[in-house]
């Protein structure tokens, strides 16, 4: 027969109430840890950077897909407006003898479609008689002596328009020098 090995003691009751006690953690433990940890963070925030110039890429490659679009088809809309009055301009030449008051009403009527048209485009006319002279609206083409005060617009010689406050072309002016000025 062979020998039983040897049984353990048993347990002291008090001895399993005890708490066990882990290892003491070394600094080197530590330090393993804490570099883990920013591995992890890292990853994260590397992950997080990606996604968000992932995204900003996105939107700026769709803002410039916009903007193409909107510079190609802007005079779309203006153009349409613009096809009455083409329209009415060569019926216009192709009615032959015409009396005199037709053909007023018709240049009328193919103004006001004209007028629309710019209504529409937000195209503002520049009719500055009487006006303080401003030059970033209005160019001087003269200055005449007249009753009205100085620097005040006396004549027009060709209205100028704005396209969204925007000036399209300055508005062609005499100036006052004012009363007596020689």
């Amino acid at each position: 027969m062979t020998p039983k090995p040897p049984e353990p003691p048993l347990a002291d009751p008090a001895d399993a109430a005890a708490p066990v006690t882990p290892a003491p953690v070394t600094p080197a433990d530590a330090a393993v840890e804490a570099l883990a940890q920013a591995q992890v963070e890292a990853a994260e925030m590397k992950d997080a950077f990606l996604r968000a110039k992932a995204e900003t890429e996105n939107v700026r490659r769709i803002a410039q897909a916009d903007v193409a679009k909107a510079h190609k088809f802007a005079i779309e809309r203006f153009a349409e407006d613009m096809l009455p009055v083409k329209d009415a301009l060569e019926k216009t030449l192709e009615a032959g003898n015409v009396s005199l008051d037709s053909l007023r009403a018709g240049a009328e009527l193919t103004l006001k479609a004209l007028q629309t048209a710019f209504e529409r485009a937000r195209v503002v006319e520049l009719n500055p008689a009487g006006e303080k002279f401003d030059p970033n609206l209005h160019q001087a083409m003269q200055m005449v002596a007249s009753p009205l005060p100085v620097s005040t617009v006396a004549a027009v010689f060709q209205k100028g328009y704005l396209v969204n406050d925007r000036v399209l072309r300055p508005a062609l002016v005499t100036v006052s020098q004012g009363p007596g000025a020689a």
